[in-house]
Formats: C-alpha cells, structure tokens, sequence
C-alpha cells in the first residue's frame, strides 16, 4: 500500500473524505443568515462573495484538470450556490 508522509492510503482518503463533508457543512451553514436576510437582517456581503469567488475557482481546478478531482468539485460546488445566495440577499 502507497504511503502519505507515513500514513497509508486509507487514511489519506478519510481525512479527504472528511474534508469534503466539512466543506460542504461550512457552506451550507449559510441558510441561517440566508434566512436573515431575506427577513431583514442582512449581514456583510463580502464574505460570502469571496468564497463564492474562491470556491468557483476550485471548481475549474477540479474539472478543468487533466485528472478530474469530483471529491474537490463536489465540496466546493454548495459554496459557490450558496454564497451567491447570501451575497445576492444580504444586498439592501
């Protein structure tokens, strides 16, 4: 079994694994002040813009890319949906 800076293969993959829940969490997390927003308590629009911005370049890395890297693409797609979303309803 190929071996990552002394750990197995395995391993790698769950801590990629687990990456990419988590990124997916961290941008979902923005229903709540989505739903601020559209009731009246927006908050800052940069944010959620910049990491529109950033995940929407992970996304071409991760298709555009000799080798397609879909765990990638797939955790850095709901940033770009759902930081386009608080972006667009934070604006008053």
């Amino acid at each position: 079994m190929k071996k990552f800076k002394g750990l197995d293969r395995r391993t790698v993959l769950r801590i990629g694994r687990i990456g990419s829940v988590l990124s997916v969490l961290m941008y979902v997390s923005y229903i709540p002040q989505i739903i601020n927003n559209l009731n009246g308590n927006y908050g800052n629009p940069i944010q959620p813009l910049v990491a529109a911005i950033n995940c929407t370049i992970w996304v071409l890395y991760a298709v555009l890319g000799e080798k397609k890297d879909w765990p990638l693409f797939i955790a850095n797609l709901p940033g770009i949906i759902f930081g386009l979303i608080t972006f667009f309803t934070s604006l008053h």
